[in-house]
């Protein structure tokens, strides 16, 4: 029989409910094994320059070797929650519906886009007001493995939206 005071302190103090969306970084998006320079190593890029046939035909290389980026299949159907910047895809009149989210400032903007595991294409059932090219947002959501096209790169998954917030830094 469990005594009357350790009952009282197991109501004094309830247990935490787990986070419903738990941060998720975007180094956790990219599988450990996966070393995209490996096949690059013996390349001494200071000798190439821009307008260099075979620095073209490198790019394209490695353009395709990112857009193949592998996923982690682990992280399917987990909800969680993610800090990036955006991208829209699709508009109804001003409110998004569609976007992409990158880890950093200027990704996809310039050539070539990240990798097909650091871009989520996300999808909102709810129009969202203030959507901006670059904004830094969290998105909360349910995330799935599902590469596709978009017109800003090769994204590696897919993201249904149940909210997005402002980014602001955590205070130390």
């Amino acid at each position: 029989m469990m005594k009357k005071w350790f009952l009282a302190l197991l109501v004094s103090f309830p247990l935490a409910a787990a986070e419903p969306w738990p941060e998720v970084k975007w180094e956790v998006l990219v599988p450990k094994h996966w070393n995209p320079a490996k096949k690059f190593k013996h390349l001494d890029f200071s000798k190439l320059q821009d307008s260099d046939p075979r620095a073209m035909e490198l790019l394209d290389e490695i353009k395709q070797e990112w857009d193949n980026a592998p996923i982690e299949h682990s992280l399917n159907g987990k909800k969680m929650r993610i800090a990036g910047f955006t991208l829209p895809l699709e508009r109804k009149g001003d409110k998004v519906t569609e976007f992409i989210l990158v880890p950093y400032f200027g990704a996809c903007i310039h050539t070539p886009p990240p990798p097909a595991n650091q871009i989520i294409h996300a999808k909102s059932k709810i129009p969202l007001s203030g959507i901006q090219i670059m904004m830094p947002i969290w998105v909360f959501g349910t995330l799935s493995v599902q590469r596709g096209d978009t017109t800003w790169g090769v994204a590696g998954y897919g993201l249904s939206v149940d909210k997005v917030v402002p980014y602001k830094e955590k205070k130390q």
